[in-house]
C-alpha cells in the first residue's frame, strides 16, 4: 500500500490546491481495493503554498501531468514536486469550446452570447462530449493512463479547476480499474466542496464579463448529469465504454491489464 499522508483540519492534503486528492481506497466490483498513494487528482498547481511545499514533496509523487492548454501552461506554470517529471498533456485542442471559456469571459459582448440566459449549462454539456469525441482529448486520455500502467512511481494529474478535464481523466481511470458508476460519480461530485480557488477566479471574471453568478454557475460546479452525458456519448459513437476504450482511445489489453496490476490491491 502507498504512504499515508498528511491532512490538514478541514480536510484537504493540501490547502492551497483543495481539489488535490488520492485516488485510492476505493473499492471496486470485484473486491479489490485502489491502492493509495500511487494516484493523485488536483485543481491547479501553481497554487501551492511555500509553508504546504514539504508536504507536497514528501507524497512521493515523481510524474507530474498537465491537462491543461499550452495558454494556461504558459500563463500560470505548475510547481512540480521535487525529483518529478513534468509532462504536459493536452486533452483539448486550441480551438476546442472549453478550452476558450476563460478568454470568452474576458470578452462582454462574446460572454453574453456564449454564457447568458441558460447557455452556460450547454456549454458544459459540450464540453464533456468534446472529451470523450475530440481527436486531442483521446490522445490525452491516451497518454495519461498509459503513463498510470507504467508506473513505477506516483503521478499526479490535474487541469485548472480540477473537476472537468480532470474528472473525466479520474472517471475514465476508475472505471478501467472496476469502480462502479455509482462510486465513480460520488468521487466526481466531491469536486464540489473543494472550489475555493475556483469559486474566487470565477467570481473575478463573472464581475469583469458583466454576467451574474447564477449565469455563470453551471461552469463553477460538476454534475451528475455533466458526467454521464460523457458516458453516453462514448456509448453513442463506439457503442460501450469497452470499445472507446479499445478503438477511441487505442488502449491495449496489456495497458489496462498493468493499470490493474499495479492499482489493485
Amino acid at each position: 500500500m502507498g504512504r499515508v499522508a498528511f491532512v490538514t483540519n478541514n480536510g484537504f492534503l493540501l490547502s492551497s490546491a483543495p481539489n488535490f486528492r488520492d485516488l485510492g481506497g476505493l473499492r471496486t466490483s470485484s473486491g479489490h481495493t485502489v491502492r493509495t498513494g500511487l494516484l493523485y487528482r488536483s485543481d491547479a498547481l501553481h497554487t501551492i503554498d511555500k509553508e504546504e511545499l514539504p508536504v507536497y514533496n514528501g507524497l512521493g509523487i515523481r510524474q507530474l501531468v498537465d491537462l491543461r492548454t499550452e495558454h494556461e501552461r504558459e500563463t500560470l506554470p505548475d510547481v512540480t514536486p521535487e525529483g518529478a517529471d513534468y509532462a504536459a498533456v493536452s486533452v483539448q485542442g486550441p480551438q476546442a469550446d472549453g478550452a476558450n471559456f476563460s478568454a470568452a469571459l474576458a470578452d462582454p459582448e462574446k460572454a453574453r452570447a456564449m454564457f447568458a440566459d441558460g447557455l452556460a449549462e450547454r456549454f458544459m454539456f459540450g464540453v464533456y462530449r468534446e472529451l470523450v469525441a475530440d481527436a486531442t482529448a483521446l490522445e490525452g486520455y491516451r497518454d495519461l493512463v498509459e503513463r498510470a500502467a507504467k508506473g513505477p512511481t506516483a503521478l499526479v494529474f490535474h487541469c485548472s479547476a480540477g473537476k472537468d478535464r480532470t474528472g473525466w481523466g479520474a472517471a475514465l481511470l476508475l472505471t478501467l480499474l472496476g469502480v462502479d458508476r455509482a462510486t465513480v460519480v460520488s468521487d466526481y461530485l466531491a469536486s464540489n466542496e473543494r472550489q475555493e480557488n475556483t469559486d474566487k477566479w470565477m467570481r473575478l471574471l463573472a464581475a469583469n464579463s458583466g454576467l451574474s453568478w447564477e449565469e455563470v454557475a453551471p461552469m463553477t460546479r460538476v454534475r451528475a448529469e455533466y458526467l454521464e452525458t460523457a458516458f453516453a456519448h462514448a456509448d453513442e459513437i463506439y457503442g460501450s465504454f469497452d470499445t472507446y476504450v479499445t478503438e477511441g482511445l487505442g488502449l491495449s489489453t496489456d495497458t489496462v491489464d498493468r493499470l490493474r496490476h499495479r492499482m489493485l490491491t
